[in-house]
């Protein structure tokens, strides 16, 4: 699957309509963030089954600042539309496929209960 470029309008029905969403917070003058593009890219080829989003923290300012971007590139992923994972730098390709085997292993249901009794 296609990386997709999420704007403000668009963030929140991204985050709706797909069960797992990966968000890549980046810039183009940013070299970490341009070093993480093809692992992020490989990492999209290789889940189909999971919708991988870019944000251009230079176009989508706002979008930045409520997601309290203050490093690029921040990776985050969505399971049922929470954020389940957020953490800034670039990851290698073995510690992304970590986390999305992590994110896709998540028992939401379990998370939700355990979330209600506290």
């Amino acid at each position: 699957m296609a990386i997709i470029d999420v704007t403000e309008q668009s963030f929140t029905e991204t985050l709706e309509s797909n069960e797992i969403v990966f968000v890549d917070f980046w810039a183009a003058w940013c070299g970490p963030c341009r070093m993480f593009a093809p692992t992020y890219g490989n990492a999209a080829e290789r889940h189909p089954d999971i919708t991988f989003a870019k944000v251009d923290t230079e176009a989508e300012h706002a979008l930045a600042a409520a997601a309290n971007i203050t490093s690029i590139p921040t990776l985050m992923a969505f399971k049922d539309n929470k954020l389940v994972f957020s953490q800034p730098g670039a990851l290698n390709a073995t510690s992304l496929e970590e986390v999305i085997q992590a994110v896709k292993n998540l028992d939401m249901d379990k998370l939700r209960a355990d979330a209600a009794q506290q």
